[in-house]
């Protein structure tokens, strides 16, 4: 994963066709943006679905205090996934990971719905994650080979409106579907729309595979892998004990981290745990983004409902907020003028994060209306849009082409390595601090808050640390990092240039595309 020239990725060839400043709706990439927007879509609504769902499944299964294992559990197999689906994206290009990644991903959806137990559903969570990390690498692989780099600002803008639809619609539908057919058909009706993305992406794809001049293969890398199981199984250990929380706990709790430490350091960028300037910090900003948002979010459906009395239809809204904001965020990034200013949008994006984690968690306070929590999470969006899509399109600048998928790969290992520390720091902090008696104490007319003011002070302090460092993605300035950034600078006033009408291309994008 060596870092080279920043402008080195942009040497593959264009589709065939493809029509010089056109945007990504023009000619060739018309169809292939509108099927690898489908399966975002697709991801989006499930994962919003979850959310407004999760409550009511969790009290059903009796499972609350595996309440953050059912969240972490899905990132739990991601990481293992993730470092599969990047060497087979290297070796034999993104198609095969992509298609059986949404299939294994319908199966875990089938799994999850049909569950007797809590057991069961969090292992239907952790077949969906072994197919969303085949899948979300897959994606940035195509966004790499199949969109010049003049248009992967807008590409990365229209993940973030394929959000937008079902962050509006999916707490009310899948609220809706909660409470008057159960919690199960959240999950089971879900695998009946895997079919048309498949059709509407599968053409494009083979004809941008058949356009590329095949690089030569890197390698497959067995130790790659190992240490990608070692990961996983070293951090499902570190849940387990974190739930149980006794002496017993112990034992896993030191094999975990045996395992999960040194397989941690070989997967991912020399540098990346020490913050190294460049290509380790970009990658290393994308896991403590990621892992402090979600692990804030994955409780706000569960305060709103257990402290403020919301059902669970309007406790998912409150998360609409951020979906809506998120994509404005990504657009904001998106814009040519924004090139030069990565990392203060990536820093600013970080600070908005955290001024939201802390707002959200005012609503702890009964005289605070409930509607300031889907405010600060509106706010959170709008960090999270322009930090982790700047965050994208830095990654792909300081990559070679054979390299996309190992570091496409590294970026999305670190954000489900930070889903799985963090959310599962927030289930040990819940469990620890009375969470797993919520539904006890409901019965007797009080629930505590403590839980849900100590996680949210957490990762609100874990965003601000990455605003502290997020600076030091941008290559350096002085010494030998002077020609790197010189050239990143070239780079991006060249991005910036390509087009006036880049601009409309974005702003498609982001606003006006037919799936959503």
């Amino acid at each position: 994963m060596a870092t080279t020239s920043p402008t080195s990725v942009d040497k593959l060839p264009p589709l065939p066709g493809d029509p010089e400043g056109g945007g990504v709706l023009s000619g060739p990439y018309r169809a292939l943006t509108l099927g690898i927007v489908s399966v975002v879509l697709l991801l989006a609504f499930e994962a919003t679905a979850v959310n407004t769902a999760m409550p009511v499944a969790a009290r059903e299964l009796h499972g609350l205090g595996l309440y953050a294992f059912a969240f972490s559990g899905y990132f739990t197999t991601t990481l293992f996934a993730l470092v599969v689906s990047g060497q087979w994206c290297d070796r034999r290009g993104p198609l095969a990971p992509l298609f059986t990644g949404i299939a294994v991903f319908a199966a875990g959806l089938v799994t999850a719905g049909t569950a007797a137990n809590m057991w069961l559903f969090v292992a239907g969570r952790a077949v969906q994650g072994l197919g969303g990390g085949l899948v979300i690498v897959a994606l940035y692989v195509v966004v790499g080979r199949a969109f010049p780099e003049r248009l992967r600002p807008a590409v990365f803008a229209a993940f973030s409106a394929a959000w937008v639809l079902p962050s509006i619609l999916g707490p009310v539908v899948s609220g809706a579907v909660t409470e008057h057919l159960g919690w199960r058909w959240v999950f089971l009706a879900v695998p009946v729309f895997v079919l048309p993305p498949l059709l509407v992406m599968w053409p494009p794809l083979r004809r941008s595979e058949r356009a590329q001049q095949p690089a030569e293969a890197r390698p497959y890398d067995r130790r790659r892998t190992t240490d990608a199981a070692m990961a996983a199984v070293g951090a499902g250990l570190l849940q387990y004990a974190g739930q149980r929380l006794d002496a017993l706990a112990l034992l896993p709790a030191l094999a975990g981290a045996a395992l999960l430490g040194p397989a941690v350091v070989r997967l991912l960028p020399a540098g990346t745990l020490r913050a190294v300037r460049g290509l380790p910090t970009v990658i290393l900003l994308r896991g403590v983004a990621a892992g402090a948002f979600f692990a804030a979010e994955a409780f706000i459906p569960l305060m709103m409902v257990t402290q403020r009395g919301l059902s669970p239809t309007l406790a998912g809204l409150t998360l609409t907020s951020g979906g809506l904001s998120w994509a404005l965020g990504s657009w904001l990034q998106g814009r040519p003028a924004a090139e030069r200013y990565r990392g203060a949008m990536i820093r600013a994006g970080f600070v908005l994060t955290a001024v939201a984690i802390g707002g959200a968690a005012l609503v702890l306070v009964p005289a605070v209306p409930t509607w300031a929590a889907a405010t600060a999470w509106g706010i959170g969006g709008v960090g999270m849009g322009m930090a982790v899509a700047s965050i994208s399109v830095l990654m792909m600048k300081l990559s070679e082409p054979e390299e996309t998928g190992a570091n496409s790969a590294a970026l999305q290992l670190s954000d489900a390595l930070g889903n799985v520390l963090l959310i599962g720091l927030a289930g040990v902090l819940f469990a620890a601090l009375g969470g797993g008696s919520l539904v006890a104490a409901e019965a007797h007319g009080s629930t505590p808050a403590t839980p849900f003011a100590v996680i949210f002070l957490v990762m609100a302090g874990v965003a601000l640390a990455g605003a502290a460092v997020a600076g030091r993605g941008v290559p350096g300035r002085s010494g030998s990092g002077r020609a790197a950034a010189q050239a990143f600078g070239e780079a991006e006033a060249a991005g910036a240039l390509a087009g006036a009408e880049e601009t409309a291309g974005a702003e498609d994008a982001a606003g006006a595309e037919p799936p959503r």
